[in-house]
């Protein structure tokens, strides 16, 4: 079992920067690929980013390339999730996920799921 607790969401202004972070515990996260989702108010669950067990590969949705950044820290058993340049449409809660996943961009491949925070953005 893994227990995965998010934290770092708020309240910021577009163009200003986030960083959330995946804290795991019961085991330890390096066995698990990592990935962000978010759900935003009358949507549906979506994919944010995804770091492999190492940390040598990422992936993000074409949305978020190169204002987010997610990083691993295996030492600290935490996942990060740099967010820069925001903007109101990424508003929405954000969770973590770990699994031994085949499809990495899908939430059902997801086992372990953190409670969510919140992030706003406003313009």
């Amino acid at each position: 079992q893994v227990q995965l607790v998010e934290s770092g969401g708020g309240s910021v202004q577009a163009g200003g920067s986030l960083r959330l972070s995946c804290a795991a515990s019961g085991r330890i996260l390096n066995v698990y690929r990592v990935g962000w989702f978010r759900q935003a108010s009358g949507k549906e669950r979506e994919f944010v980013a995804t770091i492999t067990r190492s940390g040598t590969n990422t992936d993000y949705t074409d949305s978020v390339k190169g204002r987010f950044t997610i990083s691993r820290d295996n030492a600290k058993n935490t996942v990060y999730l740099q967010m820069n340049s925001l903007k109101p449409e990424d508003t929405a809660v954000y969770y973590c996920a770990a699994g031994l996943t085949v499809v990495p961009t899908a939430a059902r491949e997801y086992t372990y799921w953190g409670q969510g925070t919140q992030v706003t953005v406003s313009s």
